[in-house]
């Protein structure tokens, strides 16, 4: 079977409304799939953006947050929802969701500690000179200045992890993977078309909300912020531009 025969099986295959409607179809597998990715990328946040955020503050640990930036990357995501299950944790949504949140948890603390620290040092002592206790001034001061950077952050966390969630299906774990796998299990012959299918349908997930988010980041953002985000200095002070990836985040904490 070549490519073009491959295609148009996919094609066909996108074109059944069965595909799309029935219980194990494609808006239920959506639905699924942005389910357990909202749970993952909701974990993280919970886990990266205080550390993230308090560690900016205080001025430490950018050191850390490399060492756990470089730990995450080197760790295989299939590796940890092939492991999870056999722990204390069991099988389920919990290790599927565990192990998408520690590959989500890199871009949001990289980005929260540098959107922290790029915080003028100016501002942060008049707000000190205003009478601001520390807990005031991160409030008050650090995280609105500091938005577009989570904003950032939580955008290529979001995709990542929804474009990551796909392997889920190794582990029977629900979601668009599980079309795929299934095509897998037919053969090339029988089910390349709809492997491919579900590919497609992944990746313009990944897309429609790569977009979105992109909009919504450019909306929180101020206005002021969007225009010093886009202006780049060199050496330490470098300020990253709000929709920079974590690992140039990365870079600049390491400089």
């Amino acid at each position: 079977m070549n490519l073009w025969e491959i295609w148009q099986q996919a094609l066909v295959w996108l074109n059944d409304p069965l595909n799309w409607t029935n219980p194990d179809g494609i808006i239920a597998r959506t639905v699924e799939h942005l389910e357990i990715s909202a749970a993952a990328v909701a974990l993280a946040c919970l886990v990266a953006w205080p550390i993230g955020i308090w560690l900016g503050h205080v001025g430490r640990g950018g050191g850390l947050i490399v060492i756990v930036a470089n730990l995450a990357r080197a760790m295989p995501t299939v590796a940890l929802l092939t492991i999870f299950p056999l722990t204390f944790i069991g099988f389920g949504y919990p290790p599927i969701i565990l192990a998408l949140a520690i590959f989500a948890i890199p871009p949001l603390l990289a980005n929260a500690y540098l959107g922290v620290r790029e915080v003028d040092p100016d501002v942060r002592d008049a707000a000190r000179g205003m009478g601001l206790s520390g807990g005031q001034i991160v409030a008050g001061v650090e995280l609105p200045l500091a938005v577009p950077y989570l904003a950032g952050g939580f955008r290529t966390a979001a995709v990542q992890v929804v474009a990551t969630a796909t392997l889920a299906a190794f582990v029977n774990g629900g979601g668009l993977g599980m079309i795929i796998s299934r095509g897998f299990g037919l053969g090339l012959a029988s089910g390349g078309g709809q492997m491919v299918a579900g590919a497609l349908v992944v990746i313009v997930l990944c897309l429609a909300l790569e977009g979105l988010l992109a909009v919504a980041e450019r909306m929180v953002t101020p206005r002021p912020l969007r225009i010093t985000g886009r202006r780049a200095r060199t050496g330490a002070d470098a300020t990253l531009p709000s929709d920079a990836s974590w690992p140039e985040a990365i870079n600049v904490i390491r400089a």
